[in-house]
């Protein structure tokens, strides 16, 4: 990709914003503004008896709460598997034996570089949680079919979770 005129136009706690000019084929230069990410990671928890822990959550950018998977934000080099692990265990207190890589998605590529880091964890044990003070998470355990019904029906309509259900049904018996 052959760029020009890269510049940062906004800084912030979470995203910064970045303009640059793109040569797009025969067409020409093109302005676009990439909203850059550290991504992140997200873990679907699949205890023994086929049942998944999900959170419902706030969030404040859509205004409702959301039933999605545990997930965080990567700290600078953290390594996605650990992040999975902590986030895990903060929201929903589980700890897992096994965390199954589901690959990562892409979750608005038109406009962020996010990449979010998808797992399945297994051979879970419950400790507790300890969500951050700006979080406000209730624990939701349902049968996995149920939450694949949910995905396809429109009851979930978080991205990460819709992918990581669909991709983990290769893992459920």
């Amino acid at each position: 990709m052959q760029t020009k005129n890269r510049s940062t136009i906004f800084n912030g706690l979470v995203v910064d914003i970045e303009q640059m000019d793109v040569m797009i084929g025969e067409q020409g230069w093109y302005t676009y503004q990439i909203v850059r990410h550290p991504g992140g990671a997200a873990v679907l928890p699949l205890h023994d008896d086929g049942t998944v822990t999900l959170i419902r959550q706030l969030r404040p950018a859509v205004g409702d709460f959301l039933v999605e998977l545990p997930a965080g934000r990567l700290a600078p080099g953290e390594d996605p598997k650990l992040c999975a692990e902590r986030e895990l265990i903060e929201e929903t207190g589980l700890n897992a034996s096994s965390l199954i890589s589901l690959g990562h998605i892409y979750p608005s590529p038109g406009v962020f570089d996010e990449r979010i880091h998808l797992y399945l964890a297994t051979g879970l044990s419950q400790g507790e949680a300890a969500p951050e003070d700006y979080e406000e998470i209730f624990c939701v355990r349902i049968p996995f079919a149920e939450a694949v019904d949910m995905a396809v029906n429109g009851g979930i309509i978080d991205g990460k979770t819709i992918a990581a259900l669909l991709r983990a049904q290769r893992f459920v018996k």
